[in-house]
């Protein structure tokens, strides 16, 4: 199921319409526009890596609107666009154990950067820039 909404105060504060435990519609929702598209799979699925990993996560980049994509330099086909990926800051986090449950969930996408790791679920695995991770 896709979420869509126009901006992310839209959102009703029911359990209903946002059921998931560890994450906040702000916190999915574009950062330079407020709108919020999401795909309710990888909320799931997220709300398990959160709770699987036992410590917070902070998520740094989820949906993206197309003009804020093309201003932070996101890939003309990311899939930040279409609410299925998000970027997880991996500071003074134990990366290594947030891949593992990320790849035992089912997330195809991994982009390895400095400070942070990519996830989405695209239809192919993917994964990109290992090499930062000095590995």
């Amino acid at each position: 199921m896709e979420l869509k909404y126009d901006n992310w105060k839209e959102v009703p504060r029911t359990f209903k319409a946002w059921p998931w435990k560890y994450f906040k519609p702000e916190e999915m929702a574009c950062r330079g526009t407020g709108k919020l598209t999401m795909h309710s799979g990888l909320l799931d699925n997220l709300d398990v890596l959160r709770s699987r990993f036992n410590s917070s996560l902070t998520i740094l980049s989820a949906y993206r609107s197309p003009y804020h994509n093309s201003c932070v330099g996101g890939a003309p086909r990311s899939r930040h666009l279409v609410g299925d990926a998000c970027d997880i800051s991996i500071r003074n986090k134990d990366k290594f154990l947030l891949e593992k449950l990320a790849l035992d969930l089912g997330f195809t996408g991994l982009g390895y950067y400095n400070t942070f790791l990519h996830i989405d679920r695209r239809p192919k695995k993917a994964r990109w820039g290992r090499k930062k991770w000095n590995v």
